[in-house]
């Protein structure tokens, strides 16, 4: 869910902070108003969940001190100043600071709310951001549809590491539903643009001139938006299915490309989705445009190649759907942990994520089995699967290590209870938990 945003209102005025905060509160925001700048500074800092609208000329300490601090404790912090007439020069040096916009008075509210809806949009992103590089930059705590111990994902997350920190253009490859536009986000959010603009444009959501117009320009007169290109400057630009861009489009876009110059002022993360077999985004891109993109390259593994974690994606879900619809997860057979492993999985994580669902659904019910949402997806899978693809000895080994893990995460990690469940001496579960590298602090509270 996201966050919800205030907006700090910092004026010496009552009258005015009651007026702004009532106009505001009017168009559905969270407000909460300071006399002075010195009272502010006691809840406004770094990762404040919003906005700032201060006037400038303050008793004691005025808009532009306080704006001055303000970007000293978070310099991503939206600071929108309000002016007198005639203080246009102190608007100008406050824009010089890093100010996000100002208001003249008297201003038309409408216009405050215009600016209120753009400042608490970027700010959303830039904590989403933050939030995500640290759950990326934490072992611990790799968010969902990036977890995984397979040296697939190991690769993946190191990729996603090294390539952050570049400057250069990306090109992200990948079936779909593997998580190509999560894999983007975590780009942006580990490197140096992280709470910079951010843009998703998915190009094949828009016929040509749609989209020609949305990414370079001129935007309808009554689209308060820049364009994409402008939108995203200094920050980084995404455009999902990127091989849908046509000839012209291509051109266009290389030659933007090529103006900006190295390191560029504004990041391309190319996402490629092709299906067709035999057909590839260097195939789908004229050559010079994919060059440029493709400097920096980023496959995201599907998910019938990350073996095991198939298996602590499906238990991670299914339980956070159980806790959702107030019910059990459903427990794994040996048969469906060995047909879960070998699934052809052409919807990938996605496909995944569906069938958690309906099995919670199902075993709400008390009807139906995995093994059978998985013959419903897959028509040509067969009801026993051990003896196909890998040896039986991998599938039995797989099952143990999700059995165990689950029985440690639901006891909170007590060996004991543990132990008795699963009829395990001490020393047999310490020797198969060293085995699959499962260790007691990892579910303990």
């Amino acid at each position: 869910m996201a966050q919800a945003m205030k907006i700090a209102i910092v004026d010496d005025e009552k009258d005015m902070r009651q007026s702004i905060s009532q106009w505001l509160a009017l168009s559905g925001y969270d407000t909460e108003s300071f006399g002075s700048a010195e009272d502010a500074l006691k809840t406004l800092g770094a990762n404040y969940p919003g906005i700032v609208i201060t006037d400038i000329k303050m008793p004691g300490m005025d808009g532009i001190q306080l704006l001055k601090k303000l970007m000293g404790l978070d310099s991503a912090l939206p600071v929108i100043m309000i002016t007198g007439h005639g203080d246009v020069p102190m608007a100008v040096e406050a824009m010089r600071i890093g100010a996000f916009d100002f208001l003249e008075k008297p201003f038309n509210p409408d216009r405050m709310s215009e600016l209120a809806k753009k400042a608490t949009a970027a700010r959303r992103l830039t904590l989403d951001n933050r939030q995500l590089r640290k759950e990326l930059s934490d072992g611990g705590q790799i968010m969902q549809k990036l977890i995984g111990q397979s040296p697939a994902m190991e690769r993946l997350r190191e990729d996603i590491l090294d390539l952050g920190q570049a400057d250069g253009h990306v090109l992200i490859e990948g079936e779909t539903g593997t998580g190509k536009t999560l894999v983007a986000h975590a780009l942006h959010a580990v490197g140096s643009r992280a709470g910079k603009r951010f843009v998703l444009l998915p190009c094949a959501a828009m016929d040509e001139a749609a989209l020609m117009k949305r990414l370079f320009g001129p935007m309808d007169p009554d689209d308060s938006r820049l364009p994409a290109i402008e939108e995203a400057r200094g920050g980084t630009l995404v455009l999902e299915d990127i091989e849908s861009l046509t000839d012209g489009a291509q051109a266009r876009l290389l030659s933007v490309i090529n103006d900006q110059g190295n390191p560029p002022e504004t990041r391309i993360v190319a996402i490629c989705n092709l299906q067709d077999e035999g057909k590839t985004c260097e195939t789908a891109l004229r050559s010079d445009l994919f060059y440029r993109l493709a400097a920096l390259r980023i496959t995201v593994p599907p998910l019938r190649q990350r073996g095991e974690d198939i298996l602590t994606l499906f238990t991670r879900l299914s339980e956070q759907y159980a806790d959702e619809y107030g019910c059990d997860a459903p427990q794994v057979s040996a048969q469906e942990a060995a047909q879960l492993l070998q699934a052809p999985w052409p919807g990938n994580v996605r496909q995944l994520i569906n069938l958690a669902e309906r099995a919670v659904l199902q075993s709400r019910r008390g009807t139906g089995t995995i093994a059978s949402l998985l013959m419903n997806d897959h028509e040509d899978m067969q009801p026993v699967m051990t003896t196909e693809g890998k040896p039986l000895k991998e599938y039995v080994e797989a099952f143990e290590r999700m059995l165990i893990d689950n029985t440690m995460r639901r006891h909170k990690g007590s060996i004991s209870s543990v132990m008795d469940e699963l009829c395990l001496p001490r020393r047999t579960l310490n020797e198969k938990m060293a085995k699959y590298g499962l260790q007691r602090s990892d579910y303990l509270d």
